[in-house]
């Protein structure tokens, strides 16, 4: 780190009396000289009659202009000022806002002072020509949107990032479990991109047949094949200027992958049956449940498409490893409930939220919706208890510490109810395709136990499961590695 010059001038603004004291206070102990603002007029009226400072540090809600305004204000004036934002109330589009409009970094508060003083170091030598990577600074994200939510670590550098990377002409991979928002996060990059106001199209690669897949992707002219009696316009011109979202991208076919990564190598193609060049500009978020790098060496995924749709890569943490975000989640999805039925918001109480800690998820965030929407409409009383809950998770469904030590504690009898009691609950509650999600949670069931009996061998639990080490493999979740058998 560049030591500090006694010369070198640092500006803060906060309407917050303590936050101006501590940071002025430890940026002076680090060398600088520093002057403190409670307004963004004052700084503004303060650039009309003196000397522009070295870095600006500024809060985002203030009496007046706010931050955003200032920021704006001041790369207008000094488009080469590094500006620092901060905020105890960041969301995506605060982040992406103000990463949109030249910030440096975004600090979310509370913050460490040392992080702070070092974002001023990172600031101060890049802008004299030293090289510096933004994202080495650790504690520096957002933490919340609408349709996102979390406080977690985890999700804080997830919005810090979606907030960045909104900006950036790239392509984007996200990854993660079913369930866990992965088309949230790209309509949350395309929102706060300069495609915002073009179209944003998802298509979801498993769910078209293969036979269609290409025609649903590129389009198809009059008598392209039988039953084609009119022309059809892609995916992709329709998503021309925007941004085109491929969902479980792992499923596509190996021949329309070739065709998918000469697109986006060329950005041009033509309409199946067609002769006309068709050319787009088109960013392509793609996103998947499963390890491509597995699928990649089974020779069910190109390698070259891979690394061109995975130049950055978004991992959304499973629900289970951000359990503290549980609570909050759960009272938005009441509360949307209660606005769709037009009545009071109901509430989980203290022991119920714990029972729902404990539960592992395997859904989701999609699951814990789902499940609120099924309270909200069916429980009774404005409170949601323990006793609400009963039926509605399988056994052995919640976290390790709740699970029972052997599975000879849970009868087949005890089995069949359980699942009978599940399924009765997803009807109840609307859900459709009962039979495949079932098989999925069956599936997992199994194979859990099986790579636990071999101690990770895929051979052997295949063996014992009576199927092939391929299918195995096929069907474990993402972010499943066992040890090769």
């Amino acid at each position: 780190m560049t030591k500090p010059d006694a010369d070198t001038t640092i500006w803060v603004v906060d309407d917050d009396r303590a936050v101006r004291f501590v940071l002025a206070t430890a940026l002076r102990e680090a060398g600088y000289a520093v002057t403190a603002f409670d307004s963004a007029r004052a700084v503004l009226d303060a650039m009309a009659s003196r000397a522009v400072p070295d870095l600006l540090f500024t809060d985002v809600r203030m009496p007046g202009d706010d931050g955003l305004v200032l920021l704006d204000a001041v790369k207008s004036r000094h488009p080469q000022l590094p500006v620092i934002v901060m905020s105890a109330y960041t969301d995506i589009a605060s982040t992406a806002g103000a990463f949109r409009g030249g910030a440096h970094e975004f600090l979310s508060k509370p913050f460490d002072l040392d992080v702070a003083v070092a974002l001023a170091a990172q600031a101060l030598a890049q802008r004299e020509g030293h090289t510096a990577t933004p994202d080495a600074v650790p504690g520096t994200s957002a933490a919340l949107t609408d349709a996102l939510i979390g406080d977690t670590p985890a999700m804080q550098a997830l919005f810090r990032a979606i907030g960045r990377l909104a900006q950036a002409p790239l392509g984007v991979l996200i990854t993660g479990e079913t369930g866990t928002g992965k088309e949230l996060v790209a309509r949350a990059l395309h929102r706060e991109s300069p495609r915002a106001r073009k179209p944003f199209v998802a298509l979801n690669t498993a769910a078209i047949p293969a036979e269609l897949l290409e025609s649903e992707l590129f389009g198809h002219e009059a008598g392209a094949f039988t039953g084609a009696s009119r022309r059809h316009t892609g995916r992709f011109e329709q998503a021309d200027g925007g941004t085109l979202f491929l969902d479980e991208i792992g499923d596509m076919p190996l021949p329309l992958q070739t065709r998918l990564l000469r697109v986006l190598a060329e950005n041009e193609f033509f309409r199946v049956g067609g002769r006309e060049l068709i050319r787009v500009d088109v960013r392509v978020i793609a996103a998947t449940h499963q390890d491509l790098n597995v699928l990649v060496a089974e020779g069910r995924f190109r390698a070259d498409l891979l690394h061109r749709l995975d130049v950055v890569r978004l991992q959304l943490p499973p629900l289970r490893a951000r359990r503290d975000d549980i609570p909050r989640l759960a009272e938005r999805f009441l509360r949307a409930a209660a606005t769709k039925f037009d009545a009071p918001a109901k509430r989980f109480t203290p022991a119920a939220l714990q029972r729902l800690r404990a539960h592992d998820w395997p859904g989701n965030v999609r699951e814990l919706e789902n499940l609120c929407w099924r309270l909200s409409a069916l429980a009774p009383g404005d409170s949601i208890g323990p006793a609400d809950l009963e039926g509605i998770f399988l056994e052995g469904a919640s976290s390790p510490d709740a699970r029972p030590s052997s599975a000879a504690q849970t009868t087949a009898d005890d089995w069949d109810a359980a699942l009978a009691a599940w399924a009765r609950a997803r009807l109840d509650a609307g859900r459709v395709d009962l039979h495949a999600e079932a098989l999925v949670r069956f599936d997992k069931a199994l194979f859990d136990a099986a790579l636990a009996h071999t101690g990770g061998h895929r051979s052997e639990a295949a063996a014992k499961l009576g199927l092939g080490r391929n299918t195995l493999t096929r069907k474990l979740g993402p972010g499943r590695r066992p040890r090769r058998g």
